[in-house]
């Protein structure tokens, strides 16, 4: 996944196509009713937004580790605290779970298995560095959260969003005061991503139709949460991207 690096690279916060079961969890729209892979609209009950906490998302090659450091360089200008993160990993444990995920070496998880990791990586991500940052009254950027898992095992593998948000109200309850969504065309991403990675990880192995997908929900997901998102063009050079990403953040929190 780009921007996430392979499954050993260490973040600040670390030193140290799937089988479709017909269940309710991939069932099809039924005419004249919601397509169940949508994202759900608005805030979730059960889920907390923190004015601390601001994630990254975006697809392949979007640039979100350049933005990641620019917003980092920002906040510690201030003379604030940052804690800048990753998913999935973020933990010694998680980043395990990472390395499950990601390397083609393993066993491919069904979309099941994999949904599942990723919100046990994010389980204890959650209770072992982001909650606890937040309350020390840090600030953390995270390279992607739970907008991922909505956009790639929903949007990407088709699993149901309402089960992705019962996930996310239990097991993790918290959500990003700001989402920077990094959009770049696919086939745009795909070409920087060539450049940058020697062996692609299993999920940037996938066809460009699934990164459609992928992208088509980020943007659905942005269009209906405009308080929290702030989409960014990611076809501009990595410092303008980035340049533009410290204004939204800045502008964001003046109005905050």
């Amino acid at each position: 996944m780009s921007g996430t690096g392979s499954p050993g690279k260490p973040t600040d916060a670390v030193r140290g196509e799937a089988a479709q079961v017909p269940d309710a969890r991939h069932r099809p729209a039924a005419a004249g009713h919601p397509d169940p892979r949508q994202p759900p609209i608005g805030q979730r009950p059960g889920v907390t937004p923190h004015p601390r906490f601001v994630s990254l998302e975006g697809g392949e090659g979007a640039g979100k580790t350049t933005v990641l450091n620019a917003l980092r360089e920002a906040l510690r200008e201030g003379g604030d605290e940052v804690v800048a993160t990753r998913e999935p990993g973020g933990t010694p444990l998680a980043e395990r779970i990472r390395g499950l995920l990601l390397d083609p070496a393993h066993e491919a998880p069904s979309a099941e298995a994999e949904l599942l990791l990723m919100f046990a990586a994010r389980a204890q991500h959650v209770h072992e560095t982001i909650a606890p940052a937040l309350a020390r009254g840090a600030w953390v950027l995270c390279d992607r959260f739970t907008d991922s898992s909505y956009a790639y095992q929903g949007g990407g593998r088709g699993l149901d969003a309402a089960w992705i948000a019962e996930l996310e109200r239990r097991v993790v309850g918290l959500q990003p005061g700001l989402t920077l969504l990094l959009d770049i065309d696919v086939a745009r991403g795909r070409e920087r991503t060539r450049g940058r990675d020697l062996v692609p990880d299993r999920i940037e192995s996938e066809r460009d139709e699934f990164f459609e997908r992928v992208r088509a929900t980020y943007r659905a997901r942005a269009a209906a949460e405009p308080g929290r998102f702030r989409v960014i063009d990611a076809s501009q050079a990595a410092a303008e991207v980035a340049a533009e990403a410290v204004r939204q953040w800045r502008a964001w929190r003046e109005q905050a």
